[in-house]
């Protein structure tokens, strides 16, 4: 099936969730009626909060606790100054729909206070339009929770155009940005957060990790779930990851190296060094009074004495 596009129509699929177009009427009510239409579009309405549902994608990997605090601070002391934007809710009558402002949203919910709002009828396409380039605009979002929005939308099925036009870029980075989001399941990035300080070429370094060695994204997905992994500030929970996906563990089944064992005579003195693993058993003798070199004539013969001495003893056994 062809995806979803601002610049093409489906004739014989109708877009998702679209929203009604009442047939317009024409002549001086026609005109009317526009301008009464593009009045109330463009008034801010005071709107109860329980009115208002989630719609979109998810543009936000997490809300930063400090910051939504002081949000609220600040809405309480002098008011809703910024209106939110809604659309009304096709399926439930009397309720909207968020378009952008959620975090203004949760504190004015938190607080109990009514949401100063704008009201304009949008389809699918248009809501992410105007949810991507409302944040674009305020330079708000970080390079993975852009990856992960332009992800979304690609699983919601629009095509890569509209993906561009929701986040302001080029083709050619909608496919840097997918590249990585499509590789990154959302749950685990809501664990680590928009990590604001962490840009493309980190990011790219982990997924290619994950691409390179499997076993690096169960490290880091573990790490994601430790314990006090979300005490930490966003940033550092992504270097959290990116070091245990790095970091190779010793598989349980490998012993640690056998260290050499020292063959000494009867005075003391050392005369060899010995070591034991699973490939078999080194005899290091080192090169000083010659032991050595007659060592390395007699090892035919002295392996085989004692090979026979050991078939001997296995035997009498």
């Amino acid at each position: 099936m062809a995806r979803k596009g601002i610049l093409t129509t489906d004739t014989n699929t109708p877009p998702k969730r679209r929203m009604p177009e009442p047939a317009a009427p024409r002549g001086a009510v026609g005109a009317l009626q526009s301008s009464l239409t593009k009045l109330q579009e463009n008034a801010v309405q005071d709107i109860a909060a329980h009115l208002i549902d989630d719609a979109g994608v998810e543009d936000r990997l997490a809300i930063d606790p400090d910051a939504q605090a002081q949000l609220k601070q600040s809405l309480e002391t002098y008011g809703q100054q910024v209106p939110v934007l809604l659309r009304p809710n096709a399926e439930k009558p009397g309720r909207f729909e968020i378009v952008y402002g959620r975090r203004r949203l949760a504190a004015l919910r938190d607080l109990g206070m009514p949401v100063k709002a704008m009201v304009r009828t949008l389809d699918d396409e248009a809501l992410v339009l105007a949810q991507g380039q409302e944040n674009t605009a305020r330079q708000d979002l970080s390079f993975i929770e852009k990856a992960s929005f332009a992800t979304q939308l690609q699983q919601a099925d629009y095509d890569r155009q509209t993906i561009a036009a929701a986040l302001s870029i080029d083709l050619p980075m909608v496919s840097r940005l997918l590249k990585v989001g499509a590789e990154l399941p959302l749950e685990f990035l809501r664990r680590i957060g928009s990590a604001p300080g962490i840009g493309r070429d980190r990011w790219t370094a982990l997924v290619k990790l994950f691409t390179d060695d499997p076993t690096s994204r169960r490290r880091a997905y573990e790490m994601s779930r430790s314990a006090g992994f979300s005490d930490l500030g966003s940033d550092d929970r992504f270097e959290k990851v990116y070091t245990a996906a790095a970091t190779k563990r010793r598989t349980a089944d490998t012993p640690a190296a056998a260290k050499p064992r020292t063959l000494r005579n009867a005075d003391g003195t050392a005369l060899a060094d010995i070591r034991s693993t699973r490939r078999g058993v080194t005899l290091n003798i080192p090169a000083r009074d010659g032991f050595d070199t007659w060592i390395a004539e007699q090892a035919e013969t002295l392996i085989s004495d004692l090979h026979a001495r050991w078939q001997k003893e296995r035997a009498e056994d």
